[in-house]
């Protein structure tokens, strides 16, 4: 059968993370961006309030980007990183590294964020067996995290549909308790109560062994889980457990790398220095798929320097370091530094914290928080339709020309960088209207 003779359009694309039998019973479309808006193929223009999937942060189709692409893909579309070298992935690997704190200056390429999750794991195990310390394996996430869709990303990930289909997943994976404390709604940036929480993992310790443990990976702020903000002092103190037990600290900032907290990433914002860095999403812009796992030089050369002859670390991708995917990230970091985006964010935070908050008390709304230009707005569930009432918002306020993203009962809102005040008010007044009619 060919594509003329297939029988429904939309029947061959299985869609991720989405309801597949409602969307095809009533699809909604993009066909087009620019700037701040998604068009619908009838030319419909759609506000874009979460930067397509937390990733486009200086805006749509933006020309010194997909010049940069271009130019690329005509001078050569593909070339093998192993054992080979292009000299955009050395560029770029110097300016990545430049945006993080030392001594995390050695970068690995990867495609998404679920791969350089899994790629970091392994890079910890790697260091642990280079060092003499092989019995460390175990790896702790934390509750309701999301760190991918990679085995490794699942495994140490705590949202449980994630988890539940696919049967025991790694072993000698455990668990830190969420940050999350409903006593603490409406609270304006990080809460003030909570650091204590990080010492959930003194629990872990005791209970399997400093020597057993590997990797403690967590967000610095969880976005996909719905907008977890750290308590104060909770990632400081989290940082002091790992050091005082030789464990290496991983944060996922796959989401808040480049400008979405006003900063550069969480890691400069907060003052706090994990071990390895879990970058991709607004490192291209996402205009061509590409992540980035740094990490300390003393973990590079443990790896590198213990290893026999030959290839130190067996790891890598097909697509690893790819030549558009670096031009893409070249002239993205570029825009971020002209327009100075990240200070953009910081400049914008308290207007955007004002509009959010002006939702509290809005029927349905139990909970408001934020950080930067990011928000959770978290919604009463209706009573047996879990997630029901934020889907519903989610397609009422697309077709009010707004796009939001939804996890269970929360909203989530992520704009890009160049978002105006206007802008800002745009959707919360979207919201404002649409939420009391939600019922």
């Amino acid at each position: 059968m060919n594509a003329a003779t297939l029988p429904n359009d939309d029947a061959a694309f299985w869609m991720p993370f989405t309801a597949n039998r409602a969307f095809k019973a009533q699809p909604r479309m993009l066909s087009a961006a620019r700037d701040m808006h998604y068009f619908t193929p009838e030319g419909r223009a759609v506000l874009d309030g979460t930067a397509g999937l937390w990733c486009v942060n200086a805006g749509h189709t933006r020309r010194k980007i997909v010049e940069a692409i271009q130019r690329q893909a005509a001078e050569v579309d593909f070339l093998p990183a192993f054992q080979l070298g292009h000299p955009l992935a050395f560029e770029l690997a110097q300016r990545v590294a430049a945006l993080t704190p030392r001594p995390l200056d050695r970068v690995f390429f990867t495609n998404s964020g679920s791969e350089s999750v899994d790629t970091a794991l392994k890079i910890a195990l790697a260091y642990h067996r280079a060092r003499g310390e092989a019995s460390r394996t175990r790896l702790i996430g934390r509750e309701r995290g999301y760190h991918g869709v990679g085995f490794g990303g699942i495994s140490v990930g705590g949202i449980g549909p994630n988890r539940r289909p696919y049967g025991p997943l790694l072993p000698g994976v455990d668990h830190l308790r969420s940050t999350h404390d409903p006593s603490a709604a409406f609270t304006r940036g990080q809460p003030t109560a909570g650091a204590e929480l990080a010492d959930d993992l003194e629990r872990l310790v005791a209970l399997h062994g400093a020597d057993t443990i590997a990797a403690v990976i967590v967000e610095p702020l969880a976005g996909s889980t719905g907008v977890l903000v750290p308590p104060r002092g909770y990632l400081e103190r989290l940082r002091a457990i790992c050091d005082r037990h030789g464990v290496l600290l991983i944060f996922d900032e796959v989401i808040t790398g480049f400008g979405r907290l006003g900063a550069a990433n969480a890691t400069s914002l907060f003052g706090v220095t994990p071990d390895l860095i879990c970058f991709a999403k607004g490192l291209t812009n996402a205009a061509i798929p590409m992540g980035a796992v740094v990490c300390s030089r003393g973990i590079y050369e443990a790896v590198v320097d213990n290893a026999p002859p030959g290839i130190e670390l067996f790891h890598g991708y097909t697509y690893s370091a790819h030549p558009l995917a670096c031009a893409a990230a070249l002239a993205s970091l570029d825009v971020y530094e002209e327009e100075a985006l990240f200070e953009r964010a910081a400049d914008l935070a308290p207007h955007w914290e004002a509009a959010v908050h002006s939702l509290a008390g809005t029927r349905h709304v139990v909970d408001v928080r934020n950080l930067g230009l990011v928000a959770g707005i978290e919604l009463e569930p209706r009573p047996g339709e879990p997630g029901a009432r934020a889907m519903e918002t989610f397609r009422a306020a697309f077709d009010r020309g707004l796009l939001i993203r939804v996890t269970g009962d929360i909203i989530a809102l992520s704009p890009p960088l160049i978002v105006s005040r206007e802008q800002i008010d745009e959707m919360i007044g979207v919201l404002a209207s649409l939420l009391p009619g939600v019922a």
